[in-house]
């Protein structure tokens, strides 16, 4: 199986998804987070660390769109300084210490090579860098500093330094995505919540002019059920203004589509032991990152505006092209569609109210609260997930009139422990089965070991073995098991490229 972390639980119970179903048939809630996406597990965690009687439901498995396919970075977004946003910029640099701080295991420095061709765009990204240093302001992130071209070959064996006139090297975060939701689930258990995927909020339950719950599918039993709590949070990520109009069927639309698309490359396209690659220009207005990842090359994004939100988009041959092209301007060795092991898109869910072209729009947050009540939590990216969390259940509280306690998340250690890599496929399957809550092949390949987004045909060659393990674990029968590695087929080859 392809490489990933799986995180043992040493502060509380296991991820338990019969436990939590319970709880939300029987409990009355103050906050329930409709969402399991980075934002809404955020947000559960928050709302339980203030003591608040919490509860979360995702539809899909947690992380399953948008927080399961970012750059793997946590930073403050130095394209921003660009656009002269600097509150943004100040705020992800702030919260990305505290991330650091927050869950060493899952999130670790990233060290980046800017190449520059002149006097005058050395002379300007060596300013753009300073200035990200001093919004960082008491980091433990290492300053930025000027590399000859030599220099930063010694970086990048596999750069292209011809016509270099220099380099900077600067440093910001990468991290797991789908593992660091899943922390966050598993954290958010440890202080109380009940959290549940594969359970979709079919209606909200309005009664006297107030959102006060939510009628809710178990989409393996089918059965519906009622969720009743004081306050609701929407935190629907790419679908919240699915969940708005639940509320409301006249909302209008507080969301424009981007899609984002990332090819995955052998280790040697930058070279053993290679540090990270930002191409500073591109063609669509953005920066591309090319950064190690697991024993792998990731190399994105891309900007392309979509008219509608898509669970599994798929990144296009145009996008994959684009990414390979802008590249190989910078590899001495070319790298080809047949390199691709994977690629992979997501959609960003963009707060337009100016109706603006995608690649012009930041990543802020806002938070918006309906006459019946319903708190929507829209917009922002995985780095500042912790204050768009704590800013949804601030206004959460106020609109239930919760008794007022302040955020403990800045400094919460996140759920953490390791689980030996060495242990057989059936133990890994059943330990993310009976405390991941792993419920099908993709939930197992994709997200709790990263094997879809690293390989795509190893990972589609691993499925048959991984549903007869899970079918297994979870009691399921060989029709079951069949349908899985089908579906799973065809998922991988999704994922598979152009070669």
């Amino acid at each position: 199986m392809a490489p990933g972390r799986f995180v043992r639980t040493r502060l509380g119970p296991p991820v338990n998804r019969n436990r939590a179903i319970q709880r939300l048939r029987a409990e009355t809630f103050d906050v329930l987070v409709v969402g399991g996406g980075a934002t809404g597990l955020g947000t559960v965690l928050d709302a339980a660390a203030r003591g608040y009687r919490s509860a979360l439901i995702e539809a899909h498995d947690f992380a399953k769109a948008t927080s399961s396919r970012s750059s793997k970075l946590i930073h403050g977004g130095v394209r921003y300084l660009r656009q002269g946003n600097i509150a943004l910029v100040r705020e992800a640099l702030v919260e990305r210490t505290r991330l650091y701080r927050n869950a060493p295991h899952l999130v670790e420095e990233l060290p980046f090579i800017v190449p520059a061709y002149g006097v005058l765009e050395l002379a300007y990204y060596s300013a753009g860098l300073k200035a990200y240093d001093a919004l960082a302001g008491d980091s433990p992130f290492a300053r930025s500093r000027i590399l000859s071209a030599r220099t930063a070959k010694t970086h990048i064996p596999a750069l292209e330094t011809r016509g270099m006139r220099a380099a900077l090297l600067y440093s910001d975060a990468q991290f797991d995505d789908a593992r660091l939701a899943l922390a966050l689930a598993q954290t958010a258990v440890d202080v109380g919540a009940a959290v549940a995927n594969y359970v979709r909020a079919d209606a909200l339950v309005i009664e006297g002019g107030r959102v006060c719950g939510a009628v809710a599918a178990d989409a393996e039993t089918s059965e519906r059920f009622t969720i009743s709590a004081r306050a609701v949070v929407n935190a629907g990520g790419i679908y919240c203004d699915e969940i708005r109009r639940m509320d409301d069927p006249r909302a209008a639309a507080l969301l424009t589509f981007s899609r984002g698309s990332h090819v995955v490359l052998p280790a040697s396209a930058l070279g053993e032991g290679a540090t990270a690659l930002l191409i500073p220009r591109t063609q669509d207005g953005r920066v591309l990152f090319v950064i190690p990842w697991l024993d792998r090359v990731i190399a994105g994004t891309t900007d392309v505006p979509v008219p509608a939100a898509e669970l599994e988009p798929r990144a296009s041959p145009a996008e994959i092209r684009f990414i390979l092209s802008t590249l190989n301007r910078y590899l001495r060795r070319t790298v080809s569609e047949h390199d691709v092991l994977s690629a992979w898109a997501g959609l960003r869910p963009l707060v337009n109210r100016r109706r603006v072209a995608t690649a012009e729009l930041s990543r802020e947050h806002v938070i918006e609260v309906s006459r019946s009540g319903l708190v929507t939590i829209a917009g922002g990216k995985w780095t500042t997930y912790r204050k768009m969390a704590e800013d949804a259940v601030n206004a959460a509280a106020r609109r239930a009139r919760l008794p007022p306690v302040p955020s403990r998340t800045a400094e919460l250690r996140l759920h953490h422990g390791e689980l030996p890599l060495l242990m057989s496929l059936e133990q890994r399957v059943a330990f993310a089965a009976s405390e991941e809550m792993a419920r099908t092949v993709e939930d197992v390949l994709a997200r709790r070991t990263r094997a879809l987004f690293l390989d795509a045909k190893a990972a589609r060659d691993e499925a048959p073995a991984v549903a007869a393990a899970l079918a297994r674990q979870l009691g399921r029968d060989k029709a079951w098991e069949m349908e899985q590695v089908r579906s799973f087929g065809a998922l991988a080859a999704r994922y598979g490229g152009l070669a």
